[in-house]
C-alpha cells in the first residue's frame, strides 16, 4: 500500500490545481486520472470546451507559476462584453473603465489542463497516476483506501472529489445533492469568422434561449446556441453548410459571415452538493456544483474553491486535519456558489419568456444597467472575482 497526505480523484483542470497546490505545502499528493490530455501542437484545430478565464483565476494560476505555461500555447484576451435581447437595449462592459489591460482570456480547457500537468509531473512529492481506474474506496482507519484496477492501493488522510458533475466520490462519502434540469440543451460550434472579433464577447437572448459568441485566437470563435433538446438534436445531424445556414438566420448581424468547423452539444443542469466535506472527504469544482453556463463562470467558481482550500489548509500548519479546516473551506466557498447559481438562474428565467410587461421590464432594466456607473462596475468586478 502506498501512502500519501492526500489523494486527489480527477487530473482536470480543477483536480490539478488542487494537487499541485496541496503538494507546493509540501503534502504528499497522489491525483488519480482515466484519461491523459492529448499533447498541444500550435496546428491542431480549437477545442470545443472552452473557459472564459477571470482575472481570479488568472492569479490562482501564476501562484501557481503555470500562467506562462498557458501563455506560451494559445489563448485569446477579450476586452469588451455585451449583452442584450433588444439591439437598443444593450449593457456594456469594457476593460478601459475598469482600469484593466482585459476583462479575461477565452482558453481551451485542454490547455490549461496541459499547463497545470507539466508542472504536476515537475513536483517531486506528487505522483500522477494516469491512465488508472478506480476499483473501490473504503474508509480504512484515519483516512481512505483506494484499490486501482492495476492492483495497486492507496491510503490517504484527505480524499478529494475533483472528479466532475458525476462525482463517485461524492457518492462514496454519501453526500447529497441538490439537482434540476434546466430542459435545454447547449449546443458548441467553432467557427472560422469573415469579421476581426478577438476582443468582444457577446450574448443575445431571445425566446428559445441565449446566443452568444466567444472569441478564439485568428478569425475563429465559440459560438454557443441553447434551445430545446429536440431543436439541438436537428441542428446536430445537418450537415456543415445546413448549419452555417441555420446560424446565419437565427444569430445577431454582429456575427457576420462564418464557415462552421466543429460542433457539439450537452444538457444543462444544475447540481449542488449537500455538503462538501465529511469524514475527511471533501468536494470541489463541478463534484460540488454545476452552474447554468450563461456567464462561462463554472470553472472560475472551480478556481475559486482551489483557493479557498489552499487558503484554510496553509493557515492550519501542521493542524491540516482537524475538522474544522474542511468546515472552513465550506464556509468560504458555499455562500458565494449559492449566490452565482441564484444570480444565473434568475437572469436566465428572467430572459427566457416573451410575457409583454416582463420583456418591457427587462430591456429597460438594461438600459438602466448600461447607465449605473458605478453598480455596473461593481456587478462586473463582482463576476471577475476582483
Amino acid at each position: 500500500m502506498k501512502q500519501f497526505d492526500i489523494i486527489v480523484v480527477g487530473g482536470g483542470m480543477v483536480g490539478a490545481a488542487t494537487a499541485l497546490g496541496l503538494a507546493r505545502q509540501g503534502k504528499r499528493v497522489a491525483m488519480v486520472e482515466r484519461i491523459a490530455p492529448q499533447a498541444f501542437s500550435p496546428e491542431q484545430p480549437m477545442d470545443l470546451r472552452v473557459s472564459a478565464i477571470s482575472p481570479a483565476s488568472v492569479s490562482l494560476l501564476t501562484s501557481l507559476k503555470v500562467w506562462d505555461s498557458v501563455l506560451k500555447m494559445r489563448l485569446c484576451p477579450y476586452r469588451r462584453l455585451e449583452t442584450w435581447e433588444h439591439p437598443e437595449c444593450r449593457i456594456r462592459f469594457d476593460a478601459q473603465s475598469m482600469d484593466l489591460s482585459e476583462l479575461g482570456f477565452i482558453v481551451e480547457n485542454r490547455v490549461l489542463q496541459l499547463a497545470l500537468w507539466k508542472a504536476c509531473e515537475a513536483q517531486e512529492n506528487l505522483a500522477l497516476l494516469c491512465p488508472v481506474n478506480i476499483v473501490a474506496m473504503q474508509p480504512d482507519g484515519d483516512g481512505h483506501r483506494v484499490e486501482l484496477e492495476s492492483g495497486e492501493v492507496l491510503h490517504g488522510r484527505w480524499l478529494v472529489g475533483a472528479d466532475g458533475a458525476n462525482s463517485r466520490v461524492r457518492d462514496y462519502a454519501n453526500i447529497g445533492v441538490t439537482a434540476w434540469d434546466y430542459r435545454q440543451h447547449c449546443m458548441l460550434i467553432n467557427v472560422k469568422t469573415e469579421l476581426p472579433q478577438q476582443d468582444v464577447t457577446w450574448q443575445w437572448f431571445t425566446p428559445d434561449g441565449p446566443r452568444s459568441f466567444l472569441p478564439l485566437t485568428g478569425h475563429q470563435g465559440s459560438l454557443v446556441w441553447y434551445d430545446s433538446p429536440s431543436r439541438i438534436k436537428q441542428l446536430g445531424a445537418m450537415t456543415p453548410a445546413a448549419l452555417k445556414q441555420e446560424i446565419l438566420s437565427h444569430f445577431p448581424k454582429e456575427l457576420g459571415d462564418i464557415e462552421v468547423l466543429q460542433h457539439g452539444a450537452f444538457p444543462l443542469t444544475r447540481r449542488h452538493a449537500q455538503s462538501y466535506y465529511r469524514n475527511n472527504v471533501v468536494v470541489l469544482g463541478d463534484a460540488a456544483h454545476t452552474i447554468n453556463p450563461l456567464a462561462g463562470q463554472g470553472v472560475n467558481l472551480g478556481f475559486k474553491d482551489v483557493d479557498a482550500l489552499l487558503d484554510v489548509a496553509a493557515d492550519a500548519g501542521v493542524e491540516w486535519l482537524n475538522d474544522s479546516v474542511l468546515g472552513a473551506y465550506e464556509r468560504r466557498r458555499k455562500p458565494d456558489n449559492l449566490i452565482m447559481q441564484a444570480g444565473m438562474d434568475l437572469f436566465y428565467a428572467g430572459f427566457s419568456n416573451e410575457i409583454a410587461p416582463l420583456k418591457l421590464l427587462r430591456n429597460v432594466g438594461l438600459k438602466l444597467a448600461e447607465k449605473s456607473g458605478p453598480i455596473k462596475k461593481q456587478v462586473l468586478k463582482y463576476a471577475m472575482g476582483l
